[in-house]
């Protein structure tokens, strides 16, 4: 009993984290800066051609993909919080990297799913290089999904070493690769 309260307490813990982090974040940007309007502290003007804060809409996905699918994303977003709420009891107390990579996912699912209800779209801010405006919540799904890859590697490496010692080196010939 005990370890389930640690367990719900990390999984609700870092999700409300990332949403509060989020829809603050994008209050503050919708509060002083104007739409398409850019800002950047002039102590960190250097940065000023790789990132920058800009105050951005988007009607689609992660990243700017897809847009116009608000009513699609809203009805995935419950459906993706549902299945993590609905997952999550039958994770083991022990794999923690699972835990954490759920935490963010179901704070950035319900970060862009504030959003897209109480105004139709999703404030984006986060503006590097040439990549895609983003915010906190589609950092948060981002990070929970490398997370999880992260975990998933290195417990298929912990039962690989369990199971037989070192893996085997893989071996690549030419000869092989010509066959192949």
């Amino acid at each position: 009993m005990r370890f389930k309260f640690f367990d719900y307490f990390l999984f609700f813990g870092v999700a409300s984290i990332s949403i509060a982090l989020d829809q603050w974040t994008k209050w503050w940007v919708r509060a002083n800066i104007e739409f398409a309007g850019e800002w950047l502290p002039e102590w960190l003007a250097w940065l000023s051609p790789y990132a920058r804060i800009v105050h951005w809409y988007n009607s689609g996905a992660a990243f700017g993909m897809f847009q116009n699918g608000n009513l699609v994303f809203t009805v995935l977003a419950f459906i993706v919080i549902g299945a993590l709420i609905f997952y999550f009891p039958n994770t083991q107390h022990e794999d923690w990297t699972l835990k954490l990579a759920m935490g963010l996912q179901l704070g950035g699912a319900a970060g862009n799913l504030i959003d897209r209800l109480l105004m139709g779209k999703v404030t984006d801010f986060i503006s590097i290089l040439r990549f895609p405006v983003f915010n906190i919540a589609d950092a948060s799904i981002t990070v929970g999904v490398l997370v999880l890859l992260l975990g998933v590697w290195i417990k298929e490496r912990q039962e690989k070493l369990k199971d037989g010692g070192t893996p085997p080196p893989v071996e690549v010939s030419i000869d092989s690769v010509k066959e192949g």
